[in-house]
């Protein structure tokens, strides 16, 4: 019977303890580049307009990457002085990247302590839909000076389409903006 007990105590602590939750300040979300990694063009055009789209009903001021890098350019550029430059020129602080982690409702916000160059650097090797696929989880990590300052995986379910995925994420982020992103 003890051992019974011990091993439950140890399991209900390990499992308490293995999931960090990292705590951010509030984003107090005013303005945003939006940057898609997707890997195809036609995702990260899709994703950069609904989201900049979403942003801008929202009220914060929100800008497509495709704005300062044309298609195709690699987005680590944006982590240039001279580009880093002209989007300040555009009162815009705040980085918005948006990756898809996976089909998968398992994921959390990955690498937080990355740096902007070095998050701009890691490549997603997933599109917005995938057949077969129910779930697609979808992180979004904002930089202000090169520094990841938030972070969150938003897990859409029930997709059966690419346009669905968007249409969910976009309620999803829509709800996120007013209760968390913008306080």
């Amino acid at each position: 019977m003890r051992s019974i007990l011990f091993i439950t105590f140890v399991l209900l602590t390990s499992m308490s303890f293995g999931q960090k939750k990292v705590k951010y300040p509030p984003l107090k979300l005013t303005n945003a580049l939006v940057i898609g990694q997707m890997d195809t063009p036609d995702d990260r055009y899709s994703i950069e307009i609904s989201m900049t789209d979403l942003f801008a009903r929202n009220g914060v001021k929100a800008s497509p990457s495709l704005n300062v890098l044309k298609l195709g350019n690699d987005a680590q550029l944006l982590a240039s002085d001279s580009l880093q430059k002209i989007v300040a020129a555009k009162d815009i602080d705040t980085y918005a990247l948006i990756t898809i982690r996976g089909f998968d409702r398992k994921y959390q916000p990955s690498n937080v302590n990355d740096d902007f160059e070095t998050a701009l650097g890691q490549a997603s090797f997933f599109g917005l839909y995938r057949e077969g696929a129910v779930s697609v989880s979808v992180q979004f990590k904002f930089f202000r000076d090169g520094k990841c300052v938030y972070a969150e995986v938003i897990k859409v379910g029930n997709i059966g389409s690419r346009e669905s995925v968007i249409k969910r994420l976009s309620k999803k982020v829509n709800k996120r903006l007013a209760k968390k992103w913008k306080k």
